[in-house]
């Protein structure tokens, strides 16, 4: 069993910078591959980036990619998600997530087996 804490949302203003946090407890967190993903009212869950358990290789969404940078520190059972030059459209809440297996998948949130309870980040104009 993995729990997942996240960290770091808030308000910020278009063109600044966040950085997201995850926890994670267990004690194999490098079996697994860790991902975040966003959902804004009304919208549906999308991904937004994943690296794989020994950090190696990380994937991201197309149109995210440049803007956010995903990491990992396996030995503090830790990922983040740095997100820079942020757009009112990024705004949404942000959901950790851990996939049981440490190869990166497609991107779908179906693949994920363990997620934290979300954090806020909203981007003002």
């Amino acid at each position: 069993q993995v729990q997942l804490v996240e960290s770091g949302g808030g308000l910020v203003q278009a063109g600044d910078s966040l950085r997201l946090s995850c926890a994670a407890s267990g004690r194999t967190f490098s079996s697994h591959v860790m991902g975040w993903f966003r959902q804004a009212p009304g919208e549906e869950r999308e991904f937004v980036a994943a690296i794989s358990g020994s950090g190696n290789y990380a994937d991201y969404a197309a149109s995210l990619k440049g803007r956010f940078i995903i990491s990992r520190d396996n030995s503090k059972n830790t990922a983040a998600l740095q997100m820079n030059s942020l757009k009112p459209e990024d705004t949404a809440v942000y959901y950790c997530a851990a996939r049981s297996t440490p190869q990166v998948g497609a991107g779908y949130a179906y693949e994920y087996d363990y997620w934290g309870q979300g954090t806020q980040v909203t981007v003002s104009s």
